[in-house]
């Protein structure tokens, strides 16, 4: 079975019946099977529902019928998005039993491409996480290297994309979730602007930062399934669509190289700091340098609020966290069964359903929540994070005056070990210190491998653009893709 297919070239060996949509997703599963004992990807496999739907395009193409662009694609989906009549558990036994009665709106766009939807993959639990190590149900390692972690919370989406279990997949990104497993992993991963792709049928975790977007192997297979997933829906009041559609979308897959090559590109000072991974800036500066060699201009800009974000962050998140999980409460998404909860009182109903349902992070994060939250303390905390919120992303809004896209490091560190840093929440929310503004300032953001090939481990970097200018970095990427 061919191996490393991308979007593009699944498709045109499709429509020229080089294989069958069947084949194809035979072979993926053949590989799961052979693979995922080590990786542990996926949470589950839909394996007679997906083959009966690549038949269905097989049929199509017989009849010399017109498919789309994904039609057939092996794809992959987080397990915090619904697919309807299927399990969806966002890793947690609060959720193990819940079967899903509708498609999240991405699915549902999904499945009118007549995607092939092989199964669900891991992440931290409610993804809460960055090292898909807090899963209730199994860690997913590294496909480079198994003894180290995929990057989190959308590592299962990742690693199935780096392993070649899946031509590409969905992952949700709230500060980071999407890029930095993508970075470790070796894969493009995109996290669009906020409200550009529908959260409706994503479990909220934070919902004014949370944004569904695509893990890839090439920048314009990013591209391609962004322009699937993206646009307005009335199922989500915060989602929007671009100004001047029709040129969006076309600066979207097609891009124009020679208007790519006047972007002007800043390199914030405070994200290049003392404590970067010798490896990590190394590389980085291997971009930077590649960068100019194809003639883009690049200068030092400042956001000189960034020292604020990680705090600024892990009070907000806690806070939305804590009243969004608050649904689950035993009474509407029951983990236990009927019979063994009649007669209980509401207490101790909570402690069995609650108290056994969630794992340490999301107990540690509701109750820091609702701590913020609670009379007294909001003004204190809250409401003070919020406002360091706007004074970073006035930051941003100075430094685009001057430069189109930022250029920054992903991650601080190389994929680390299993293990490494589970016991020490604040060395993992520091994983997160380079990708989390932009989420607070509802920027989209491109994560993309410094090198086709590495010798040790991959290294990612960061393109950041202005709202709404996915084109532009996704622009950039590619011609930076391209001339590797």
């Amino acid at each position: 079975m061919a191996k490393n297919l991308t979007i593009k070239n699944f498709h045109d060996g499709l429509i020229n019946k080089e294989f069958t949509a069947l084949e194809i997703a035979e072979g993926y599963y053949a590989r799961i099977r052979e693979k995922d004992g080590v990786i542990n990807a996926y949470l589950s496999t839909r394996e007679e529902t997906a083959l009966r739907e690549a038949e269905q395009v097989d049929i199509s193409i017989a009849k010399n019928e017109k498919v789309p662009m994904l039609a057939g694609i092996p794809f992959a989906v987080k397990d915090n998005m619904l697919v309807k009549n299927e399990i969806t558990t966002a890793a947690s036994k609060i959720l193990e039993h819940y079967t899903s009665s509708y498609d999240a709106t991405v699915i549902a766009k999904l499945k009118e491409q007549k995607t092939v939807l092989l199964g669900k993959t891991n992440l931290d639990e409610f993804a809460m996480g960055s090292s898909t190590e807090n899963s209730a149900f199994k860690i997913t390692t590294n496909p480079h290297d198994p003894t180290r972690v995929p990057g989190g919370s959308s590592g299962g989406s990742a690693a199935a994309v780096a392993s070649d279990m899946a031509i590409a997949a969905l992952g949700s990104d709230t500060g980071g979730s999407v890029r930095q497993p993508s970075a470790f992993c070796g894969m493009v991963g995109l996290k669009p602007t906020y409200g550009a792709v529908s959260r409706s049928g994503l479990i909220a975790m934070t919902s004014s930062l949370d944004q569904i977007g695509p893990i890839t192997k090439t920048v314009e297979d990013a591209a391609i399934v962004f322009d699937v997933i993206r646009g307005k829906d009335p199922l989500d009041a915060t989602s929007a669509d671009p100004e001047n559609s029709d040129t969006y979308r076309e600066q979207l897959l097609n891009p124009d190289f020679s208007r790519i090559r006047k972007l002007r590109i800043g390199l914030p000072k405070e994200y290049f700091i003392d404590g970067l991974d010798p490896t990590v800036h190394s590389n980085i500066e291997k971009a930077i340098s590649k960068m100019k060699s194809l003639g883009l201009s690049v200068q030092e800009v400042s956001l000189p609020h960034t020292k604020y974000a990680v705090p600024c962050y892990y009070i907000i998140v806690p806070a939305e966290s804590s009243s969004n999980l608050a649904r689950f409460d035993g009474i509407r998404y029951s983990r236990i069964r009927k019979q063994e909860i009649e007669g209980k009182q509401l207490q101790e109903l909570y402690l069995m359903q609650r108290g056994e349902g969630f794992g340490a992070e999301p107990k540690r994060r509701i109750i820091l929540g609702t701590f913020v939250l609670s009379s007294g303390y909001y003004d204190a905390y809250y409401d003070k994070a919020q406002r360091v919120r706007t004074l970073i992303k006035q930051d941003f809004e100075k430094a685009f005056e001057s430069v189109d896209v930022l250029l920054t490091p992903l991650t601080p560190t190389l994929p680390f070990k299993i293990g490494e840093k589970v016991n020490d929440p604040l060395a993992m929310y520091l994983e997160d210190i380079f990708t989390l503004s932009l989420n607070l300032a509802g920027l989209p953001g491109l994560s993309l491998p410094v090198d086709k090939e590495f010798s040790t481990l991959p290294v990612g970097f960061q393109l950041i653009g202005k709202p709404f200018h996915e084109p532009d970095i996704l622009g950039l990427g590619r011609l930076y893709e391209e001339s590797r």
